[in-house]
């Protein structure tokens, strides 16, 4: 759950990116830390655990420093969960304490079913959570593209995006940075507005 700390004048979110195995969560991620401004410092950041199968063994965890609001700073991790159904157990962890999704799906027609099943996961963790997903702010990345293969935007919305409240959606070539920060900037202003009646609740009390 989002941190606000009257005293520190912060607030934390925790975004989670969601998906089927090397459709592109952890190229966001890498493309976030290669291109977000942060001092020198602190770019080293960004871990990432790798195996042989999957670029992600258990997460990867990024933290960023955005903008003030109301007179706090706003502070962001972000972390991916391992796409193989393995790892389900690790899944269900880097969900814990989660305030918004990046679900990203791969645009190739092969992975149509891997997207949908993966989404289905995300629903059914979110439960064991006790966390609803219509409860949560989360955006859809549809990543890569720039492939052949893609099959229409109209298609994956129809399988992911089909529901009596839709939620914003953005076409991505992730290793090419684009589509990266358009989720990524609308996760976090839904986060925002969510919070932001809270900030006020504090400053008052404070």
């Amino acid at each position: 759950m989002a941190v606000i700390n009257s005293a520190t004048r912060e607030m934390q979110f925790k975004i989670v990116y969601y998906g089927p195995a090397m459709g592109g969560k952890t190229t966001n991620l890498l493309q976030l830390h290669d291109h977000v401004p942060v001092p020198q410092k602190d770019k080293n950041k960004l871990v990432s655990l790798a195996t042989s199968s999957d670029r992600t063994l258990f997460f990867d965890f990024l933290p960023i420093e955005a903008m003030a609001i109301k007179g706090f700073k706003t502070k962001i991790q972000v972390y991916t969960v391992p796409g193989q159904v393995i790892y389900d157990a690790t899944r269900k962890l880097v969900l814990r304490g989660v305030d918004g999704i990046v679900f990203v799906a791969d645009s190739q027609y092969e992975k149509m079913n891997e997207n949908v099943e993966s989404f289905e996961n995300l629903e059914e963790n979110l439960k064991s959570i006790e966390l609803p997903l219509t409860d949560l702010p989360y955006v859809l990345q549809y990543n890569k593209r720039d492939l052949p293969t893609a099959a229409p935007l109209e298609y994956i919305e129809f399988l992911l995006n089909d529901r009596d409240v839709q939620v914003p959606s953005f076409p991505a070539v992730a290793q090419r940075c684009e589509g990266i920060f358009e989720s990524l900037n609308m996760i976090t202003r839904m986060l925002l507005s969510k919070y932001i009646p809270r900030l006020k609740l504090v400053a008052r009390c404070a």
